[in-house]
């Protein structure tokens, strides 16, 4: 069942589509999709939170930047199925543009790898930007992902909590952490206190749980 409505969703994203919810504008732009992907997803599920699935039930959502000057580049990093050493490659479930353009990567439901611990239950927005730690993200993107996160929670009822990848450890209070992996984690910085505390003020009254800078 789940498979049939994995395959469902994905016909619907190579359609190149664009869906419209209210203002928010989403484009379809899938990353490959295939056997292998799923294989890799399912191992990686397994090592990492001894679970048996391709699939998440959202319960949050986490910012991110590319690190990137364009969201081609982004993109093309993210295509592929596997990474050099042949585990599942780093992939969002959303990358938004420096001019605030949304596309969505793959299903909305589907297991990421973007965050060590949480992949298991977190939906990733990738924003373009962040180059050498640069806090330069756009009034665009922060537009982007205030309609983009409203949209998601207003869809998922399960999604409680946002927060931006360097607050990784503040979110374990959360109870949501989970990695069967002994040392295996990493120092983040993205996507800047500056963006994070601006989206949190913009999405005061939303019933969405933040953390502190």
């Amino acid at each position: 069942m789940i498979r049939k409505t994995l395959f469902l969703l994905l016909v619907s994203l190579f359609l190149m589509t664009e869906t419209f919810a209210g203002e928010l504008q989403i484009i379809d732009k899938p990353i490959r999709w295939s056997d292998f992907r799923e294989q890799l997803i399912r191992e990686y599920a397994a090592a990492h939170y001894n679970l048996e699935r391709i699939d998440i039930i959202p319960k949050a959502v986490v910012v991110h930047w590319t690190a990137s000057s364009t969201w081609e580049s982004a993109y093309n990093h993210f295509y592929n199925e596997a990474r050099a050493d042949g585990t599942l490659n780093v992939a969002s479930h959303f990358l938004v543009s420096r001019d605030g353009r949304i596309y969505r990567l793959t299903p909305e439901t589907a297991l990421n790898r973007h965050i060590i611990g949480y992949n298991w239950c977190a939906i990733g927005i990738e924003n373009v930007g962040g180059v050498n730690g640069v806090e330069d993200l756009t009034d665009a993107q922060l537009e982007a992902n205030v309609e983009l996160i409203k949209y998601l929670h207003k869809k998922y009822a399960t999604i409680s909590y946002v927060f931006g990848h360097y607050q990784q450890d503040a979110a374990r209070s959360s109870g949501l952490y989970i990695e069967n992996v002994p040392n295996y984690r990493s120092e983040k910085i993205d996507p800047g206190y500056i963006f994070m505390t601006a989206l949190k003020s913009r999405l005061q009254g939303e019933g969405l749980k933040f953390y502190d800078n």
